[in-house]
């Protein structure tokens, strides 16, 4: 099997892997939609006693995916009945444990998290589609580098808010870095900013834009292109 081919078959997997994520991921959020649904009947809005099912959908979500370190929805301001922005989020420590990550989203306050700000909630707003932004320092959290995955939360198909996941880096690397291992060249998985997510050698690093491919570079588009991820490899 020549370098193309190892390549392609690489990228497959890769393709393959995350077409499965957000399949459950989008899973999951359907039935966050129709938990939500039928708690509010006729009413317009959300209230917190209609979010009595997510925990358990988010906290299933991460225990079917290790490499996911968080998980849970994000609701737009418009579309809960509070005076702030409702973020239920749960997170997985080293130990296995996992909890409510809590979040300060009273405006005007030093620590405010203005969610709706953040690219992975108005991208998916926007578009309706799935979305990855990353990798990013999750300076709010983990301190270290993280991707951000979602998709649209709607209710009777109205959006209302994203439900999504963080998987870090490393954890990722776990995933991929022994298919990317095959590549007899250097190799890396780029976003849609061309910087790099997972690579297999010190030439990539993570985080960094590769602004021009280097010479004898290919690229491979990913499955999902709404993601517009590239796997990047050198013929020699």
């Amino acid at each position: 099997m020549n370098n193309d081919a190892i390549a392609r078959e690489c990228a497959n997997k890769i393709s393959q892997w995350f077409e499965s994520f957000y399949r459950d991921l989008e899973s999951a959020s359907d039935k966050m939609s129709e938990s939500l649904t039928r708690r509010m009947a006729d009413r317009a809005k959300i209230n917190h006693s209609d979010l009595l099912d997510l925990p358990e959908i988010s906290r299933s979500f991460l225990e079917g995916h290790h490499a996911a370190v968080g998980a849970g929805a994000i609701f737009a301001v418009a579309s809960v009945n509070t005076a702030q922005g409702v973020l239920e989020w749960w997170l997985r420590d080293d130990a296995g444990r996992i909890s409510k990550r809590e979040f300060d989203l009273i405006p005007d306050t030093d620590a405010f998290y203005d969610y709706e700000q953040q690219p992975w909630f108005t991208i998916a707003a926007r578009t309706g589609q799935p979305t990855l932004v990353g990798p990013y320092v999750d300076y709010l959290g983990m301190g270290e580098y993280i991707l951000t995955l979602t998709v649209p939360l709607y209710i009777n198909g109205d959006f209302v808010g994203v439900t999504g996941s963080d998987i870090r880096v490393r954890d990722l690397e776990g995933v991929f870095i022994p298919a990317m291992r095959t590549v007899p060249e250097d190799a890396a998985l780029l976003n849609g900013q061309d910087r790099v997510v997972v690579s297999n050698s010190g030439r990539f690093l993570v985080g960094d834009r590769v602004k021009e491919a280097p010479p004898g570079a290919r690229k491979i588009a990913l499955g999902i292109p709404a993601l517009d991820l590239h796997f990047l490899y050198l013929t020699s």
